[in-house]
């Protein structure tokens, strides 16, 4: 391990960082340029600079695994982070991180967030990662003894920790139908309802290991969900692509080669372009948004508007990463709410029952298989839960008639 002066010794109270330089170089963005700016602010970012380094020197962490850590009445919310070298860098020995639970959508006024700030520099490093990959605002590194004191100035500022550990994590959404023209639902108000619905089971931890629940408005999915939560639901639509043959021209005048930048990228070939009119098999769509996001005068989605439900995705933390499977092909935008809930309490019952200990909900249906999970649960399998129905040889296919004329 190298010796407390070698490469973080500091210089005018700032630490060498040869290593962490290396990292600011090229035309991207670096952690380590925006951690050199909150020098001099709390002191925090020094140490933490001058720890990052050393890792970088020794190649190891020097954080301490885990350690519990919280506030009052809450289980949840605060991540507890210690220093094995706390006495060569005394203001991160202690460097707990807080999860606070975001607006729906992000949308923050510049009050709220110099309020948070203002209580970021009086109690922590005044750090924040803003956000997190579950979706809340971070606010990186304080010490034990400042924890209770900050959770009760974000309180009585309106916002409250989000979910951590063996929890539901925080509900995050896009920005839905306050922004984006093509929402299928109400992603915000959804988020928000859940997360009302849900305050014990953010902050209390009492699952198997954690749950989030993220909502894409359209197929766009512009949080992710498909590939980072255990409940994904994403707007669709039911009914047929509303088409505007004028306006398909007027892309085709303006130098939009139709057949080969629409039609010929359509993931199952259900669009055809005969020079004057583009034709769509919708019964063969996929609700892969491209044709809609590449000719947006052109193209929007059908009227008759809901979600499909999917279960079981994660990133590869404790086994590999998992891809959401359908779950419900679709729900009307105005059953949403209580669908998810019944839904979830019975997926619940099931994971509290056969799940293992820090075992996620897609890797349960991995290891019990889905016909299992779906008599647990008390859902019929549906074909859309298949992934690629055409393809797969214990499924037979029977071409419609209108496909063979």
């Amino acid at each position: 391990m190298a010796d407390a002066d070698e490469g973080v010794k500091p210089a005018n109270g700032k630490p060498e960082t040869k290593l962490l330089d290396e990292l600011e170089k090229g035309p991207w963005p670096s952690f380590v340029t925006e951690i050199k700016s909150a020098q001099g602010v709390t002191g925090g970012a020094e140490d933490l600079l001058g720890q990052l380094e050393l890792s970088y020197e020794d190649k190891v962490s020097h954080w301490k695994h885990g350690g519990l850590v919280g506030v009052l009445g809450y289980g949840g919310g605060v991540i507890g982070r210690y220093s094995d070298v706390g006495e060569q860098f005394p203001k991160v020995a202690h460097f707990h991180t807080l999860r606070v639970n975001q607006p729906a959508g992000w949308f923050y006024t510049s009050e709220a967030l110099r309020t948070i700030s203002d209580i970021w520099e009086r109690h922590g490093s005044g750090l924040t990662n803003m956000h997190g990959s579950t979706g809340d605002m971070i606010l990186l590194g304080t010490t034990t003894d400042h924890l209770e004191a900050t959770f009760q100035e974000l309180t009585h500022a309106g916002f409250d920790l989000g979910g951590s550990g063996s929890a539901v994590r925080t509900p995050s959404c896009c920005v839905g139908m306050a922004r984006c023209e093509w929402a299928c639902f109400d992603a915000m108000k959804l988020c928000y309802d859940l997360t009302m619905a849900y305050q014990d089971e953010l902050h209390r931890p009492a699952l198997p290991y954690k749950f989030k629940i993220k909502c894409s408005a359209c197929p766009n999915d512009c949080v992710a969900a498909i590939a980072r939560a255990d409940l994904s639901v994403i707007g669709t639509w039911k009914d047929d692509i509303r088409i505007d043959q004028a306006e398909v021209a007027n892309y085709a005048t303006a130098g939009v080669d139709i057949q080969k930048d629409i039609c010929a990228n359509c993931p199952t070939r259900c669009m055809d372009w005969n020079g004057k009119e583009l034709n769509i098999k919708n019964r063969d769509c996929v609700r892969c948004m491209h044709c809609i996001n590449a000719m947006p005068k052109a193209l929007r989605p059908g009227v008759e508007k809901g979600a499909v439900i999917l279960i079981g995705a994660k990133a590869p933390i404790l086994q590999g990463a998992l891809l959401s499977s359908v779950l419900i092909p679709f729900v009307a935008a105005d059953e949403l709410l209580d669908t998810l809930k019944e839904l979830i309490q019975r997926i619940w019952d099931f994971w509290d029952e056969y799940g293992t200990n820090r075992e996620r909900i897609g890797e349960l249906i991995q290891r019990v298989g889905l016909a299992a999970f779906l008599d647990g649960i008390g859902l019929d399998p549906a074909p859309e839960m298949v992934s690629a129905p055409r393809d797969n040889p214990y499924i037979y296919y029977q071409p419609a008639k209108e496909d063979e004329a």
